[in-house]
């Protein structure tokens, strides 16, 4: 099975395929992940493993495949350089697994969270200021924070019932306040906020915030909007604009926009419908710059969309995977 890598050219409103990755995989692939420089990418699949490829440019070496999960691998995340060279792994088995690179540059196994009662479905290492936190949501309704000590120890606390009918997405919100990631000197970037967003079968968006004089997490604000599962949020990355902003889409094809300027007030009062797709919409993912958003569904096609600057959500590329070979 192969993995593509798809640009966009200002000039064609097409996206096109730029390489090719031959995974190896024997089975469906469910996700594929390139790590913060874009040197490494990692994919997992139905086929139960985890491969790791060194890519330059177009060219690609299979440098390591993790097999330690007894089910489908849905999901991976990089954690972030400073704390290592590692990612974590999800399942269908309830377990989360966490990997690294050992000094010979080989891959282990060092760490296995299993407190789910039904299949992990989404992982995400929180922004490495807010601290080396991983989010977990499985089928079972919970989600499970994980928050390493350092020396491989993990505490673990657990949101129950985060979404009754399961919890199908996790994203983490940056680490600053907006408007001031791009300004240290900015009063506000001192404050570090824990806080993600979950989606889940029960067709909401919940926001989740940590409560330093509690020490739990707390539900924030409840996005009420889709009709049917939530399959995926997206928290884009803060560039400099006060506004807030999550993405969700949802297994009727729907893909909505919500908005915030104050999150302390939990002032989500912008909600559009950014497109109504013919098809299950699975995957969302922001851009580094956070202004495009790539879209991708059961239609097999990856779509990019940029605001203009009335406000309306523009289709800017599409590519057919179907008609990439």
């Amino acid at each position: 099975l192969q993995h593509y890598f798809i640009q966009s050219n200002l000039s064609d409103p097409m996206a096109t395929v730029i390489g090719k990755v031959e995974t190896q995989h024997e089975n469906m692939i469910h996700d594929a992940q390139m790590d913060i420089y874009g040197h490494r990418l990692a994919t997992c699949s139905s086929d139960r493993s985890v491969r790791i490829f060194e890519v330059d440019k177009n060219q690609h070496r299979l440098i390591a495949t993790l097999i330690g999960h007894d089910g489908p691998v849905w999901q991976i995340s990089w954690m972030h350089p400073m704390y290592g060279n590692a990612l974590a792994s999800c399942s269908y088995d309830k377990k989360v697994i966490l990997w690294r690179e050992t000094d010979r540059g080989q891959w282990e196994k060092f760490y296995t969270h299993e407190v789910h009662l039904s299949s992990v479905n989404s992982i995400q290492w929180a922004p490495p200021d807010t601290g080396l936190y991983l989010a977990c949501g499985s089928s079972d309704g919970n989600i499970s924070v994980l928050h390493g000590s350092g020396e491989d120890k993990f505490s673990n606390q657990i949101i129950p019932n985060a979404h009754h009918t399961g919890v199908n997405a996790v994203t983490w919100a940056p680490s600053h306040p907006s408007g001031t990631t791009l300004d240290p000197s900015n009063k506000g970037y001192d404050v570090v906020s824990k806080r993600f967003a979950s989606g889940g079968g029960d067709n909401l968006v919940k926001i989740w915030k940590f409560s330093d004089d509690k020490g739990v997490w707390e539900l924030e604000a409840q996005l009420e909007g889709h009709t049917n599962w939530v399959r995926d949020v997206a928290w884009a990355p803060d560039t400099g604009f006060t506004t807030n902003t999550i993405a969700s889409c949802c297994h009727d094809g729907k893909v909505i926009i919500w908005q915030c300027k104050d999150l302390d007030k939990a002032a989500w009062d912008s909600k559009r419908t950014m497109h109504t797709f013919d098809d299950v919409v699975w995957h969302l993912s922001w851009s580094v710059m956070g202004d495009i958003l790539a879209v991708s569904g059961g239609d097999n096609k990856v779509t990019l969309w940029k605001e203009s600057h009335k406000g309306a959500w523009i289709c800017i590329r599409k590519q057919d995977t179907n008609k990439s070979n």
